[in-house]
C-alpha cells in the first residue's frame, strides 16, 4: 500500500510540573517532541500526559542511546520492533503505560506504523490500537538529519534554571524550594551585579519579588543584556508559590508558540476565558490573597475542552479583588490576575 510522505522534526515541549492544591508536587519534564507534519504528535493522541524517551533530565550516556535506538542503529527494545515514543514522565515505567509504535526501515525511508498503548511485553492493537494515528513515511535523509543533530551538540539544551531576585528571602526560599523539587534549578540573589557571565548564561528566566523597584529590574536585565544572555522576565504577581511556579514553568516553556495547546486565559469578575488548539484536560485553579494575607485556594474546573475559546463562569465569592486564576494542561500553564 503507497503510504504519502509526511515531514519529521524535533520541537522543544515540557510535561508542566507544579504544587498541586492538595499539597503535592507534580514533576517538571522537558523534552523534545516528535513533529509530524508541523504537529506535535502528542497532540494527536487522546489526552496524555507522557513525554517522549528525549528527555532532558536523563544521562547522556541513556539519551544518546535513545537517540541511536530510533535511528535503528540497535535492536528494537519490545518484541515485534516494537519502540516507547511516549512514556510516563514520573518513572518512565512500561508497567504505568506507555505509547509504542513500530518503527522500521523501508529502502531509504524510515516507517513508523501500529500505535497502541502497552503495559506489558505485547501491545493488543485490537484492544489498544490507536487505529486512527499513522502509519507515517519519513524521507530517511530528513528523519537521520533531524535525530542526528542530537549526536553532534548542535540541539539546544532545555534544561530549566531561573534566577530569583527580591528582598523577601522567606518567600524566595519557599519558592526555590518547590521548583527544585519538581526539578527546576533556582538560585536567589538580591541583584546580578557580581553574577559572572557564565552563571547568568545558565539561565532561562529571571523572576522578579513585587518588593523590587522597577530600576533594579532594569539593572538585572542590563547584565542579561551585557552577557548576550536572552532570558525571560517574570513579574511576580503575588506572594503565592504555585502562583509563582506557573508565572516560572510558562516563562520557561521553550516549545514554538504555535505549537502549544494552551494558548489564552483572561479572567474578569464573572468569568474567565480559556483557549485551547487540541481536545486536553484543562484544570482552573483561583489564588485569593485575603486582608490577612493569608491564601485562598478554590478549584474551579477539571474537565476536558474542545479546541477553540471557552468562557468559564466565576463565583463572585470566591473570585474577587486580589484574585489570581491558573490554567493547567499536561503540557502548558497560564497565569493571569483577576481584573474588575
Amino acid at each position: 500500500m503507497c503510504v504519502e510522505y509526511t515531514t519529521f522534526g524535533l520541537a522543544p515541549a515540557m510535561r508542566a510540573g507544579g504544587v498541586r492544591t492538595d499539597g503535592g508536587y507534580q514533576v517538571h519534564r522537558d523534552f523534545l517532541d516528535f513533529v509530524v507534519d508541523g504537529r506535535p504528535l502528542l497532540f494527536r493522541l487522546s489526552d496524555l500526559d507522557a513525554v517522549s524517551p528525549l528527555a532532558s533530565d536523563v544521562p547522556p550516556a541513556i539519551f544518546t542511546a535513545q537517540v541511536r535506538s530510533l535511528l535503528l542503529e540497535s535492536p528494537a527494545p519490545l518484541p515485534g520492533g516494537r519502540y516507547v515514543v511516549y512514556g510516563c514522565p514520573e518513572c518512565e515505567d512500561l508497567a504505568c503505560g506507555a505509547v509504542t509504535a513500530v518503527i522500521r526501515q523501508d529502502g531509504e525511508d524510515v516507517v513508523w506504523a501500529d500505535f497502541a498503548w502497552q503495559t506489558g511485553e505485547t501491545a493488543d492493537l485490537a484492544l489498544n490500537g490507536y487505529h486512527g494515528i499513522g502509519p507515517f513515511r519519513f524521507r530517511g535523509a530528513e528523519y537521520r538529519a533531524a535525530l542526528g543533530t542530537l549526536l553532534n551538540g548542535t540541539a539546544p539544551d532545555p534544561r530549566p534554571r531561573v534566577l530569583l531576585i527580591g528582598a523577601r528571602v522567606a518567600v524566595l526560599a519557599k519558592l526555590a524550594a518547590a521548583l527544585r523539587t519538581i526539578g527546576i534549578g533556582a538560585d536567589i540573589a538580591r541583584d546580578a551585579h557580581r553574577v559572572p557571565v557564565e552563571e547568568l548564561r545558565g539561565y532561562g528566566a529571571v523572576a522578579f519579588g513585587q518588593d523590587t523597584a522597577e530600576r533594579e529590574r532594569d539593572a538585572v536585565l542590563r547584565a542579561f543584556a551585557r552577557a548576550g544572555v536572552p532570558v525571560a522576565r517574570v513579574d511576580g504577581l503575588a506572594p503565592v508559590i504555585p502562583l509563582l511556579v506557573a508565572q516560572i514553568e510558562h516563562a520557561l516553556d521553550r516549545s514554538p508558540a504555535g505549537q502549544r495547546r494552551l494558548t489564552g486565559l483572561t479572567a474578569r469578575t464573572g468569568h474567565a476565558e480559556i483557549e485551547v488548539t487540541s481536545a486536553c484536560r484543562v484544570t482552573l485553579t483561583a489564588y485569593r490573597v485575603d486582608r490577612l494575607s493569608r491564601t485562598r485556594t478554590r478549584d474551579l474546573l477539571d474537565e476536558v475542552l474542545q479546541p477553540g475559546r471557552h468562557r468559564i463562569p466565576l463565583d463572585p465569592k470566591a473570585v474577587r479583588s486580589r484574585s489570581f486564576l491558573v490554567a493547567r494542561t499536561a503540557t502548558g500553564v497560564l497565569a493571569t490576575a483577576v481584573t474588575p
